[in-house]
């Protein structure tokens, strides 16, 4: 196939919907992502290290996300593809690189919605008495269904839900604030550990197990360039939503981290499935406890919603680009990326039957840390080798932001193997699956290339599909079809 007919029949296939989003809705797809994690997974680590391990964890995550978000925001103003970070790290390391970043966001971006769904069929038992794999299968069908109706409409959705999860825990905090005592941070009595202390009563060794559970407080975050494609104005849009949802993170992050301990007790809420519930009940709380309890299925279904979305970026980029089959880049009459979206969905309604959720996050978080390690390279390589580049936002601190970003996640990345070596060694196996595909498959079918030849066609194909006459239903005939 040459460049001329891949530029006409095949990228012209393969479309989405320019100028959808504007910073606002970039941002709360930001938020989306991640507040699930603030209703429950983090407070686990508070029986790993203890509020005073778990607050360090915490902080060294927050710098962690907030110097790869910075990174992430100068890259994709510079390159701003639906890839997001694999997109980058193929400019940056070239086609080898690009796959193993891209693998790594799709192990996170795949199984994150596989265990969220089982949570979710865990809050809804607890409303309705209903779970298992039917209940899983209809949260996927309705929420792929709402996203195949066009990206505009789904983001929406998801605003709406976010904003229901985000009202939940301002109102808990709201409520706990009276009864914060700071002793009761403080509660879980030192072990014998190395290093133990009242403040530390885990150890150091603790706060190194922790640092899984700090990640929940803004675990996909870095997803919000995967929506590039379909920004209004993607060099501005993209920067300043991806940095507004963090800062509104590491906000909610402290109000739940501090509040929750210091009202309820660190060590009740470390064994807690539902904290922000169990707080209020603790507290006397018991009407907003049980609203808070509906809102936080809310949060569950705002995460797994969003990253249904983000998968199907990513796929949808990784395919394009011929490094997954092509098949699953054709986009829709709403240039909607629909087989992105339905075959990772059936692949991780069959990866929740496993009921494994617990294993699947660990395994996500693998996936992650990975990802975030070769995004911050990918940032340094792009800075020292293409300095020419134009960049319509750069990261302040430069490389070394983006060096204090890779030496956390690499920390990170250790973190969940002293958590759960068997997550650090079921993703290796994916790892080294993908990779075989890749060196003994898909880098001989690649569309185009290097990333610059393919933003090329892609533009040309744009302007093709500009350009082209309407039939008389309206819809634009690309020229090479006509």
């Amino acid at each position: 196939m040459s460049n001329t007919n891949i530029n006409q029949e095949y990228l012209a296939k393969r479309q989405l919907k320019r100028g959808t989003a504007g910073w606002i809705l970039l941002a709360g797809l930001g938020v989306s992502y991640v507040i699930s994690g603030d209703f429950a997974g983090w407070n686990f680590g508070l029986a790993e290290a203890g509020w005073g391990g778990f607050a360090i964890a915490a902080v060294l995550m927050a710098i962690m996300y907030l110097t790869l978000v910075l990174s992430l925001a100068e890259m994709s103003a510079a390159i701003p593809a639906a890839g997001g970070g694999y997109s980058f790290a193929r400019q940056a390391m070239g086609p080898a690189g690009g796959y193993l970043t891209g693998l790594a966001v799709l192990i996170e971006y795949a199984l994150a919605p596989a265990a969220i769904v089982i949570f979710i069929g865990s809050a809804f038992e607890e409303l309705t008495g209903l779970n298992g794999p039917l209940v899983y299968a209809g949260f996927y069908l309705v929420f792929i269904g709402i996203h195949l109706a066009g990206v505009g409409e789904a983001l929406k959705v998801m605003m709406v839900i976010s904003a229901l999860a985000v009202f939940a825990i301002l109102a808990t905090a709201v409520a706990l604030i009276g009864d914060f005592d700071a002793s009761r941070l403080f509660d879980i009595a030192p072990t014998a550990a190395a290093g133990a202390s009242e403040v530390l009563p885990f150890g150091w060794y603790g706060v190194w197990a922790a640092l899984p559970f700090a990640m929940w407080l803004f675990l996909a975050v870095e997803g919000v360039p995967l929506a590039a494609e379909e920004a209004k104005n993607p060099a501005k849009d993209v920067p300043k939503g991806i940095i507004g949802a963090m800062v509104f993170l590491l906000f909610t992050a402290l109000l739940v981290v501090v509040l929750l301990a210091g009202a309820a007790g660190a060590e009740a809420m470390g064994g807690s499935a539902v904290p922000l519930v169990d707080a209020l009940k603790v507290t006397g709380n018991e009407n907003l406890a049980t609203a808070v309890n509906v809102l936080g299925l809310a949060g569950l279904i705002a995460s797994f919603f969003s990253i249904i979305y983000g998968y199907s970026r990513l796929v949808f980029a990784l395919s394009r680009a011929g490094y997954l089959p092509q098949a699953l880049s054709v986009t829709s009459e709403r240039k909607v990326p629909s087989r992105a979206l339905i075959v990772p969905g059936v692949l991780g309604f069959l990866a929740s039957l496993s009921g494994e959720g617990d294993l699947m996050l660990a395994m996500a978080v693998v996936g992650a840390t990975v990802s975030y390690a070769l995004m911050a390279l990918s940032h340094i390589l792009l800075r020292i080798r293409q300095p020419e580049m134009e960049r319509p936002y750069k990261t302040p601190g430069g490389v070394v932001t983006s060096a204090i970003a890779l030496v956390l996640s690499l920390v990170a990345l250790t973190g969940v193997y002293a958590f759960d070596p068997r997550a650090f060694f079921y993703t290796v196996v994916l790892f080294v699956i993908g990779a075989a595909y890749f060196f003994g498959y898909s880098r001989k079918h690649l569309v185009a290339k290097t990333a610059d030849e393919e933003f090329a066609m892609l533009e040309a194909a744009v302007h093709e599909l500009d350009d082209a006459p309407a039939d008389t239903s309206g819809a634009a005939i690309p020229k090479a079809a006509s």
